[in-house]
């Protein structure tokens, strides 16, 4: 073979092995198998009430994070089943059964907003009203949670007053209120303890003007006693001590009321164009 023929040779070689090395590069960005096709593993379907019978079964023995995961799929594979419905509630419980409380709240927001009228809604309501009422903090937090408890909670009650879950959510209302007094109390405390009284009086009327069933009631009345007598404000400070000692007329924190006034030749009474209106007891 001369020289030439061999040189030939190379050169159409080079160009078939840059071709190939071509089409293997443009074969792999493309994700094209020269190597026969690939198979994708598909999720087995499998009938809506198997799906929902197992997750029920897994939350009998409260394994309610597999429960989820089953609930989940049935709504993926059979979205327009009757089951969806109840799927989407039993989500909601499986969540706050664990204690996912951010969860649950997700999922009882997107079951209202699918089945507004569906007869589960007041269940959902308190579930939703218990999410935020499990993640209240002490009275030295923010209370944020107390109050978005006290609007479900309020809501449920007001709008399904004969709900079999009326009568708990109203009993956890009192204690969401109570934390949102008990956090005005100690702001109060702390601004009477530094001298800002005036803003501590704007802290302990809120209590009295929104929070009247709180157990923190007695104390605002007796602290606005002496916040206002502080300030030289004796008529309104005789005014709270009125207040109180008509409402809990044994009530210590009227007897503290009342020596605190004795000690400036005073005594509880009422005066014309007082702020203060009877409590709601």
């Amino acid at each position: 073979m001369t020289v030439d023929a061999i040189g030939g040779f190379t050169n159409r070689a080079t160009r078939f092995l840059t071709v190939g090395l071509v089409v293997l590069v443009l074969a792999g960005c493309s994700g094209f198998n020269l190597f026969g096709p690939s198979k994708i593993k598909e999720e087995p379907i499998i009938p809506a009430e198997t799906l929902y019978q197992q997750a029920l079964d897994n939350m009998d023995t409260q394994r309610y994070q597999t429960a989820i995961g089953q609930l989940e799929k049935l709504e993926r594979q059979h979205p327009r089943s009757p089951l969806a419905e109840k799927s989407k509630l039993m989500q909601v419980y499986a969540y706050y059964r664990i204690g996912k409380f951010s969860e649950a709240i997700l999922a009882a927001d997107r079951f209202m907003a699918l089945y507004p009228s569906g007869k589960d809604v007041p269940y959902v309501l308190y579930l939703k009203g218990n999410s935020y009422f499990g993640q209240i903090k002490d009275i030295t937090r923010d209370q944020q949670l107390s109050r978005d408890a006290i609007d479900v909670y309020t809501l449920l009650i007001n709008n399904y007053p004969k709900s079999e879950y009326a009568a708990d959510a109203k009993e956890k209302l009192v204690v969401a209120v109570d934390q949102l007094a008990g956090k005005e109390m100690s702001v109060g405390r702390y601004y009477l303890g530094n001298g800002q009284y005036t803003a501590a009086i704007n802290r302990f009327r809120t209590v009295v003007e929104q929070f009247q069933t709180s157990t923190h009631i007695e104390e605002a009345l007796y602290r606005l006693t002496e916040g206002y007598l502080l300030l030289g404000l004796t008529n309104e400070a005789m005014t709270a001590a009125a207040v109180l000692g008509h409402n809990y007329p044994t009530s210590t924190w009227y007897k503290s009321a009342f020596e605190l006034l004795g000690k400036q030749g005073l005594a509880p009474n009422v005066n014309s164009g007082s702020w203060m209106a009877p409590l709601r007891r």
